[in-house]
């Protein structure tokens, strides 16, 4: 007799192998490397104004021509160097938001001295710890933006990160377990649940 079906969050796109593997795997569990958190948050930047389901099938290749995301490698790239990438159909060619991770690069540098672990304690501070567990149980339930989302892109913003609106922050917390969104329905709520009162 078949197993009946998992049931997942209501915007997992079940007929896409790649993002119920996201889904399943990755999405909402607790991230505190400081690299990590850096190369995702640059990935949702990514995705303003487009859909998470585009970045992450070019995840790949956004960690091969952004040296894996190195803050310190890439805080040292000539306009030149970024510019050149543009003409890489395996990323979104967007000229602001390429050099953009860049600019990421360079203000955390310049914010946090290079220290990942320093900048994924000041991430960290806007929801704390635990995670907060939310209830969510339909899509039309799901906010775009939070108070602490707003805080922390002013914050972002004020320390010279782009591509850190409140709503990008907001999908960057859900996506790295800062919030546990994962619907009341969903089988990774409770797995997702427990990784966030162990630390």
């Amino acid at each position: 007799m078949p197993k009946p079906p998992l049931s997942r969050c209501p915007w997992c796109p079940e007929d896409d192998p790649l993002y119920v593997e996201y889904h399943d795997r990755e999405w909402g569990v607790p991230v505190q490397d400081g690299s990590q958190l850096f190369a995702m948050l640059n990935l949702e930047g990514a995705q303003a104004g487009l859909s998470w389901r585009t970045i992450l099938h070019k995840r790949a290749r956004y960690y091969e021509v952004f040296e894996g995301f190195d803050p310190g490698k890439l805080a040292a790239w000539s306009e030149e160097r970024a510019e050149s990438l543009l003409q890489d159909a395996g990323i979104v060619r967007n000229r602001l938001k390429v050099h953009g991770v860049v600019r990421n690069a360079r203000a955390l540098q310049q914010e946090f001295g290079g220290d990942l672990q320093a900048f994924s304690e000041f991430l960290w501070s806007f929801p704390g710890w635990p995670p907060a567990q939310n209830e969510f149980r339909v899509l039309a339930d799901f906010p775009s933006r939070t108070e602490t989302s707003d805080r922390m892109s002013k914050e972002l913003r004020k320390r010279g990160f782009t591509f850190v609106g409140s709503t990008i922050c907001y999908a960057f917390m859900q996506a790295v377990g800062m919030v546990n969104d994962h619907a009341m329905t969903c089988f990774r709520r409770e797995p997702v649940r427990l990784l966030g009162v162990r630390k």
